[in-house]
């Protein structure tokens, strides 16, 4: 078994990762790199040439480092068969919208995309067995073991083994794995760094905004917040299918996120900023009503919080470094 790494490794972003094995090629996620947008960079680092040999893809999961490139990998010679969860696939083309071009997104569109299960040997693909499982990021997010006969490759994508929302299922053994570690050597556990982030919002008793993915950590964030929350365009929506998908949240869960969510109140692009904690996407600045509301909140001097990774030169990255705003890590990653 060959592995070649072709994006998402010495870097955040464009996560991209190859596979060979007795003539057969896979791949398993084609993201983008939302710093280098604009550059050849933003893209994973594989060849045309590569692209029209590889039989198959798999997608992990619906973020834009990991999804985003598929309708380039198309246009670049990919036909392949495409797998993705149910939920992937839900999550798949407002992810395009944001951070791919029209073109590539309705390529995309045009594809066929198959059905991606959980469990031990889901997938026979020539000579690969996958066994796939949950992995504790977000809904139909998972990791994926690859076993050609004579050795087990364990991709982890982006994994979370100690979230209070979406569990992760053990991995199997494995003869090498490739590991996430998207933010290196913080240690902080994962519920103290909650603690921490509902501490910030119940401070901001006028309001705050909280820039957010669209899926995956908006429902770890959601869950946290005290008091008062506003939803900004499109996340009731995406927070409510996160909240119906009960096989991929912590047992227990869904009857309290459903009763949150029936008691925020929605905000409207038109209208000024709330008196509550307001939950937005993107998570950078850089795509959905984060952009507009990121504006506001810096005219505003609304009291601003992210969460997650901040491409350099993003509206996240800039008012961070400009003291507009605070960052506290809430681990969606180890």
């Amino acid at each position: 078994m060959r592995v070649d790494f072709y994006g998402g490794f010495g870097e955040k972003g464009r996560t991209c990762v190859g596979i060979e094995s007795d003539g057969f090629r896979l791949l398993l996620d084609a993201g983008v790199k939302t710093s280098a947008r604009g550059s050849d960079d933003y893209y994973p680092a594989i060849s045309a040439e590569r692209l029209e040999k590889t039989d198959v893809m798999i997608v992990t999961h619906g973020h834009e480092d990991h999804l985003a490139a598929a309708g380039w990998c198309i246009e670049r010679g990919f036909s392949g068969r495409m797998f993705m969860t149910d939920e992937t696939r839900s999550e798949a083309e407002p992810c395009l919208e944001a951070y791919a071009g029209t073109e590539h997104l309705n390529l995309f569109r045009r594809s066929r995309v198959d059905r991606l299960g959980l469990g031990n040997d889901v997938l026979r693909l020539g000579p690969l067995r996958i066994a796939t499982g949950r992995s504790g990021h977000i809904a139909g997010g998972v990791w994926c073991c690859v076993d050609d006969g004579r050795a087990k490759f364990t991709y982890c994508s982006d994994i979370v083994p100690s979230s209070g929302i979406f569990p992760m299922d053990p991995i199997p053994r494995c003869e090498a794995i490739a590991i996430d570690a998207s933010y290196g050597d913080d240690d902080v556990p994962a519920d103290r760094r909650a603690a921490q982030v509902s501490a910030w919002i119940a401070a901001q008793s006028g309001g705050c905004v909280l820039p957010t993915t669209l899926y995956g950590r908006s429902l770890e964030l959601f869950a946290v917040i005290p008091g008062r929350v506003a939803l900004a365009p499109g996340m009731r929506e995406a927070l409510a299918m996160q909240i119906e998908g009960d096989a991929w949240l912590v047992q227990g869960k869904s009857a309290l996120l459903r009763g949150r969510l029936d008691a925020a109140e929605d905000w409207c692009e038109d209208s000024t900023l709330p008196p509550a904690a307001l939950l937005c996407h993107d998570a950078m600045g850089m795509a959905g009503p984060s952009k507009k509301i990121l504006e506001m909140a810096r005219t505003e001097s609304r009291p601003t919080l992210f969460t997650g990774h901040l491409p350099k030169n993003s509206s996240g990255e800039r008012m961070v470094s400009e003291g507009r705003a605070v960052w506290i890590r809430l681990p969606t990653h180890p």
